[in-house]
């Protein structure tokens, strides 16, 4: 059964994008969101999250489930879904001093 899907893909290669766009409407830049079925969203998935490289993604998409939804991520970024009991909630690491703060702080 087609279920509604939402995925965000930051700095993914244009072939990413276009496979994306085949299966999903691009709402704003880098936002998909569409109606499709299991296969279809594991599928865009994987190839997402396969050459993600220095980029982000994220997928939201419905679930059966206490919270209706599903949520997973690939790249590097500050917020982590954990599972807390069965909920996933969103943990937000520390954020990287930047290069210039480190020098000015000096040893």
């Amino acid at each position: 059964m087609a279920a509604m899907t939402v995925l965000s893909a930051t700095a993914v290669p244009d072939h990413v994008r276009g496979a994306l766009t085949r299966w999903l409407i691009e709402v704003t830049p880098q936002l998909y969101v569409g109606t499709i079925s299991a296969k279809v969203r594991e599928e865009l998935w994987q190839a997402v999250s396969g050459c993600v490289g220095t980029g982000v993604a994220v997928l939201v998409h419905t679930a059966a489930n206490e919270q209706g939804f599903e949520l997973r991520t690939a790249g590097e970024q500050r917020r982590k879904p954990v599972d807390f009991d069965g909920l996933t909630l969103v943990a937000m690491t520390g954020a990287q001093p930047a290069a210039d703060d480190q020098e000015a702080a000096g040893p």
